[in-house]
C-alpha cells in the first residue's frame, strides 16, 4: 500500500499564477526525490457547508479559492526518506519563505490508504 501526504489551503485568487510557478518547481524536486506522484489541484466545484467545509477548514476570505494537493509515495519509510531529501534540499527553502499564501491556515498531514482501486 502506499502513503499520502495531503494538504488543504487558501490562495488569493491573485496568487495563483504565483503559486502555480512555485508548486511545479516544488514538484519536480519531490518527483527527482522519488515521490510518485504529485497533484495541485484548485477549487472548482467547493460548496459551502453549514457545520464543516473545504472554505470553513481554511478560514477562506473573499477573494481566495481552496487548493487541495496531495503527493503519493510507496510506503510511509519511503515518505519519510523523501522527505527527508526534499527538506535539505537548497531550492525549496527560498521557495518556503514566498509563500503566496497564508500558511498558517494550511492543513496538512500524512495518511495510510485502507482501500486503494
Amino acid at each position: 500500500m502506499s502513503y499520502v501526504d495531503g494538504f488543504l489551503l487558501a490562495v488569493p485568487k491573485d496568487n495563483i499564477p504565483e503559486y502555480k510557478k512555485i508548486a511545479t518547481k516544488a514538484g519536480k524536486v519531490w518527483m527527482e526525490y522519488g515521490a510518485l506522484a504529485y497533484v495541485e489541484c484548485v477549487g472548482d466545484d467547493v460548496p459551502p457547508g453549514k457545520i464543516t467545509s473545504f472554505d470553513k477548514a481554511v478560514k477562506l476570505k473573499d477573494g481566495e479559492v481552496v487548493m487541495f494537493s496531495w503527493i503519493v509515495y510507496k510506503s510511509r519509510a519511503h515518505r519519510d526518506a523523501v522527505m527527508k531529501k526534499v527538506m535539505a534540499d537548497p531550492r525549496i527553502m527560498p521557495m518556503m519563505d514566498k509563500m503566496p499564501f497564508d500558511t498558517k491556515r494550511m492543513i496538512f498531514g500524512g495518511f495510510k490508504p485502507i482501500i486503494e482501486m
